[in-house]
């Protein structure tokens, strides 16, 4: 790719050096054709070239081409394929192709982003930058065999390059080889440190950023967890500049937050709820028999493969509480155990219990191929991100209320590793207890007001955040999920009935729980999923 650009540079440089009868044209072409030119600028420099009509044939896919740079900068990648293919129109070229293809990965439509890595392999003259990115498309569509060959010959082409290594290293730890991916970015590591990547398709810092990031996660993966907090520590002094630089700083934050801190052992499920009621009862009178204890909790082991969070809040004490959420998560638990998942549960977990047993989760799915989430309980918005509710939070005028729940973000970039199917369920509230009245009357599990969970809006980005994850909501955005009259909710009942099914892929579980919660709701309640899975996924095996 790089020798593409290269020859564009030159054809950029040819264009203005040509004579010109206005003095404004000569300094509108280096700010549309040199990369290091702010987005904006370069992007409103192309503008006015394209305006003055100066060119014409094959010379404007110059124009079209860079501007098309300009909107890569600024993540607009409706626009970079737009200009893309109208340089693509004009003149066929190894690095409208790429570009392209590059915009239509981050979109998540990795067919079409394969389609365009052939035709700049078919062009020529060969391109390691082609290979590569056509074998991180396949790996994306599940294609790990076809993936490897791919990034194989863009090693071959060009054994200096680093990104091709630490694409390889993904593909290694998929397949469990966690020695050949610690080479590997061990290698991108060192390539990159002796000559920092040069090519406008690469911002600063990303390269060193994404080695480190993969070479950590197959440190912690191996259990070599001091290597790991390095790595991550490093990928936090880098200085990210695009999303997948961003999204992998999120991620070693809480991987390292994870390693480093001491935490105080999560609760027994029903001990917040207990102390409370202890709290309230009478003494017990002489002779009586103690109170049986509460059961205990099996712990993930190290080598599962499978695991899942399960909780259910609704013993609230501050907002009005929930009967159902407790049954509802011991239900499906239930059924994720029977269909061999290593479960992890909490009922009514105050905030530390919660934010105890989250990151113990956490930690065990560093090693997990699968991992499931399931919350049942209140769950609102606060600027557009999502959070979870733990029952002792208290909403009071001049409080920071972010700080007393459970921050999805931090959950989801906690999981995201490239590697790992996440599917994420919350049979949660969409109501916003920011508003006046905290607490509503009647059947909905929800604290009144507001617009509700956000949709998430880094799914189908690609690989950069999310992919390999799919988040299912109890109820449609802008919507209220109803508790039930029964013992579970209607989502919670229909999810138990389908999600042991064997051979039932997971997006057609979902089709079967919406049209059955649907039904029962009369059309009040309809659940929603958003996805970017790679591949087909069954929770029960076939």
């Amino acid at each position: 790719m790089r020798r593409a650009i290269l020859m564009l540079a030159l054809l950029a440089a040819a264009l203005w050096s040509e004579p010109s009868t206005a003095q404004p044209r000569s300094q509108l072409g280096p700010l549309c054709t040199t990369d290091t030119t702010p987005a904006d600028q370069q992007i409103n420099a192309c503008n006015k070239i394209i305006a003055l009509k100066v060119f014409s044939g094959e010379k404007p896919a110059t124009i079209y081409f860079w501007r098309a740079v300009g909107w890569n900068k600024k993540g607009n990648y409706a626009q970079v394929i737009a200009d893309a293919s109208e340089a693509i129109r004009l003149h066929p070229s190894v690095a409208a192709y790429n570009l392209r293809g590059s915009a239509y990965y981050d979109k998540g439509q990795y067919a079409k982003a394969i389609a365009d890595y052939d035709q700049a392999i078919k062009l020529g003259p060969p391109s390691a930058f082609s290979w590569q990115n056509r074998g991180i498309s396949k790996q994306a569509l599940g294609d790990l065999d076809g993936a490897l060959a791919d990034i194989n010959e863009a090693i071959r082409l060009d054994p200096q390059l680093p990104q091709p290594l630490t694409s390889r290293s993904i593909i290694w730890r998929a397949k469990g080889n966690l020695d050949r991916a610690i080479a590997d970015t061990t290698e991108a590591i060192r390539l990159a440190k002796a000559k920092a990547p040069v090519n406008i398709m690469t911002p600063p810092g990303s390269v060193l950023i994404s080695a480190y990031s993969q070479r950590a996660l197959s440190y912690e993966a191996k259990g070599d967890l001091n290597r790991a907090k390095q790595d991550y520590a490093t990928v936090l002094e880098g200085q990210a500049s695009d999303a997948g630089s961003k999204a992998n700083q999120a991620t070693a934050k809480v991987r390292l937050s994870l390693l480093s801190e001491v935490l105080p052992p999560p609760r027994n499920p029903a001990e917040s709820q207990r102390s409370r009621a202890d709290a309230a009862a009478p003494p017990a009178p002489a002779g009586a028999a103690p109170p049986s204890p509460a059961p205990v909790q099996q712990a993930p082991t190290a080598s599962s493969r499978r695991v899942a969070l399960v909780i259910g809040n609704g013993g609230y004490a501050h907002v009005r509480p929930l009967p159902n959420p407790s049954n509802d998560a011991r239900s499906i638990a239930k059924s994720l155990r029977d269909i061999g998942f290593t479960v992890k549960e909490g009922i009514d977990l105050d905030r530390t219990a919660m934010q105890a047993t989250i990151r113990d989760f956490l930690r065990e799915a560093a090693r997990a191929q699968i991992a499931v989430v399931y919350y049942a309980g209140h769950g609102i918005q606060v600027d557009g991100r999502n959070y979870l509710v733990p029952i002792d939070a208290q909403f009071q005028a001049g409080n920071r209320m972010t700080e007393a729940m459970m921050d999805m973000d931090t959950i989801m970039a906690g999981l995201d590793d490239q590697v790992r199917t996440n599917i994420l369920i919350l049979d949660a509230c969409r109501n916003n207890p920011m508003a006046p009245k905290v607490v509503s009357a009647g059947e909905e599990r929800g604290i009144e007001g507001g617009s509700g969970l956000a949709a998430p809006t880094t799914l189908g980005a690609g690989s950069t955040l999310g992919a390999g994850t799919l988040i299912a909501f109890a109820t449609a955005p802008g919507q209220v999920a109803l508790d039930g009259e029964g013992a579970n909710s209607p989502f919670s009942a229909a999810l138990s009935r389908h999600i042991g099914t064997p051979g039932l892929e997971v997006q057609q579980m979902l089709t079967r729980v919406r049209a059955e919660v649907v039904a029962a709701t009369k059309g009040k309640q309809v659940p929603w999923s958003n996805s970017s899975l790679l591949g087909e996924v069954y929770l029960a095996e076939k």
